[in-house]
């Protein structure tokens, strides 16, 4: 038996479990060096939502990240983790964009593509195979493991002959929600290894606490290479640690042959950088049991828990936690892998918001009950599917055969903005956000948001002032909880708020000193109004609301429109889902209080209809 091989996931899939996906290139590139003397047999640093994160949350662009690490890791392979059809975002790609999004990837200095398909729906797969292989590049097909009544060994291992057939070269086992136990781990590479006759390469979370029993059993049954990730950023929602795993097998048939000294002198350089990031820890990332019943994947928990939190309702994640089960048996049990754990999770969180199943149904969900990301593999549960679609047509084809060429469309729609292929493409994967940071980095004005110091929120009194309090007002009592608030400096500054479990955003403008009257005479103090964002609090049954925090993507009706009830007037983004907020009534839109673009909360009138 050949000796073991390890890859090392810590620039990629480490922080986006554990501190939702916001290190830093600047954080990754000294210790590259070190990194790239290790000898694992890949390093993935790029992909799953990393992309995302650097364009929405760090205004990085991720492909000279890409070429950052890449000159910085001249002897290691390194790995990126890729959606199939979906690439890097949220829907399908036609092909053509799927192509050529492979070829900059690997121009830019990505070695292995780890492919898979959220649905397991392997005609998703196919072109992004294909691409790979012709570019002489490795393809590593993957198998999305999940547990569920029509999910089980020979449904994997008719999968692993498939992509064999498709020209893969090695095939990946991808544990994302940590569900593997030994047994079954061992089970499986065993079946897979009398199938195929590709190498297996074991991807397996800790979440559950299995992971690194998993891994041993998996060894001794034949997987050729296995995902560690260093000790600083490793265990709980993340990977079992890769330091262990080296020394577990040191001395057997086995022996990675890694120096574990060199390992620890990594470690302990990610142990001083996760202290930067101390806000963006969630309370979600240790070991957890209950993911074996929601099997809620380790990359999205710590975003999960982040959004949640930035609504004021990280009070409700047992509920969210409880729903997400439910809503993956409504939909035919999914595997829970971006996207479709984005799309189950929203669809938990907008059931729990709103108090109703179902009252509100993201776009992303109808979509998915059309058939529009790929097969369901059972069975979806007809009410919702009614509920939500009513009897539209369920395509059967695979989604991207819809698609006509997107690649010279995308171009004219970038003139003037996109000033390399690579650009053309962040685009594709996220039109409205692109469009924002390619113009601030034409512009040089892209900035992050400051990484806040524990020491420096120490001597700041503002910031250790209470964030949780009782108010009382003309005789009733709200509960008061701060949850986030914008930059400092600014004259008007966003607070978001828990008011009584209900999120919402103040803006606190800082005025001019004014004069109070008081019994010992006119004081001067520098005083603070408290407003909202200017729009009505809802007023009558005609007022339009939505569930949760998020962003105005479309404004679909204006003053002086007939609509219909259950007419979509709005489309909102809020957790990267898109949900359209339908028309509580018949009649006459009077006021529309929004426009695209607008951040918007719960409990504001976003646009008003009257009788007609």
């Amino acid at each position: 038996m050949a000796k073991v091989y390890v890859s090392e996931l810590v620039l990629r899939d480490g922080h986006q479990s554990l501190i939702a996906t916001r290190m830093r290139t600047d954080d990754m590139l000294p210790i590259c060096s070190k990194l790239d003397d290790i000898g694992y047999w890949s390093l993935e640093t790029w992909g799953g939502a990393t992309f995302d994160a650097c364009v929405r949350y760090l205004k990085e662009d991720p492909w000279e990240r890409l070429k950052k690490l890449r000159k910085a890791l001249p002897n290691t392979p390194i790995q990126m983790l890729l959606r199939g059809q979906n690439l890097l975002g949220y829907r399908h790609y036609s092909d053509d964009v799927v192509r050529a999004f492979v070829k900059k990837s690997a121009d830019n200095g990505v070695d292995v593509f780890r492919i898979f398909d959220a649905m397991n729906d392997l005609r998703n797969l196919k072109t992004s195979i294909e691409a790979v292989k012709k570019i002489g590049k490795h393809a590593e097909g993957t198998i999305s493991y999940t547990t569920s009544p029509v999910h089980g060994i020979p449904y994997f291992v008719a999968l692993a002959k498939e992509l064999e057939s498709f020209g893969c070269d090695t095939i990946a086992i991808k544990d994302m929600a940590s569900l593997l136990t030994p047994e079954i781990a061992g089970n499986l590479v065993k079946a897979l290894r009398a199938e195929v006759k590709l190498p297996i390469h074991l991807h397996a979370h800790a979440t559950s606490g299995l992971a690194s029993m998993s891994v041993m059993r998996a060894v001794d049954n034949g997987v050729a290479i296995i995902d560690g990730c260093t000790s600083s950023f490793a265990e709980g929602a993340s990977l079992p640690t890769t330091e262990s795993l080296v020394a577990a097998l040191k001395g057997t048939e086995f022996d990675t042959g890694l120096d574990l000294g060199k390992l620890q002198e990594i470690a302990a350089y990610f142990r001083e950088v996760r202290k930067k990031y101390w806000q963006f820890e969630s309370e979600f990332t240790g070991v957890d049991t209950r993911v074996l019943v929601n099997q809620v994947p380790g990359g999205m928990i710590s975003n999960l828990s982040n959004q949640l939190k930035e609504q004021g309702a990280l009070n409700r994640m047992d509920e969210v936690l409880a729903e997400i089960p439910r809503v993956r048996e409504d939909l035919g049990y999914p595997p829970l892998v971006t996207p479709t754990s984005q799309i189950v999770g929203t669809q938990a969180v907008l059931n729990v918001m709103t108090g109703a199943r179902y009252k509100s149904v993201t776009n992303e969900v109808k979509n998915y009950l059309l058939g529009q990301y790929g097969k369901a593999p059972s069975t979806v549960n007809p009410d919702v599917k009614n509920l939500a679609v009513g009897d539209a047509k369920v395509i059967e084809c695979r989604p991207a055969d819809l698609l006509g060429d997107e690649m010279e469309k995308l171009k004219l729609d970038t003139e003037g903005l996109a000033k390399s292929e690579e650009d053309i493409l962040t685009y594709a994967m996220f039109p409205d956000l692109a469009k924002t940071f390619l113009q601030e980095r034409n512009a040089g004005t892209l900035k992050a948001d400051p990484l806040l110091t524990k020491e420096a929120a120490s001597t700041t009194a503002a910031r250790y002032a209470p964030n949780e309090f009782n108010v009382t007002l003309h005789g009733e009592t709200f509960h008061i909880k701060l949850t986030g608030s914008g930059h400092q400096g600014e004259e008007q500054r966003p607070f978001y708020v828990s008011v009584d479990g209900v999120a919402e955003e103040v803006v606190v403008e800082t005025l001019s000193e004014i004069e109070v009257s008081g019994g010992n005479g006119g004081v001067k103090k520098k005083a603070a109004a408290v407003t909202s964002s200017g729009r009505p609090r809802p007023s009558h049954e005609g007022c339009v609301t939505t569930a949760m925090p998020g962003s105005i993507v479309e404004v679909k009706v204006k003053a002086g429109d007939k609509v219909n009830a259950g007419d979509a007037v709005l489309v909102i983004e809020a957790m990267k889902m898109e949900n359209e907020i339908q028309a509580p009534k018949s009649g006459i839109v009077v006021a529309v209080h929004v426009e695209k673009g607008d951040t918007v909360t719960p409990d504001e009138s976003l646009l008003e209809i009257r009788p007609a």
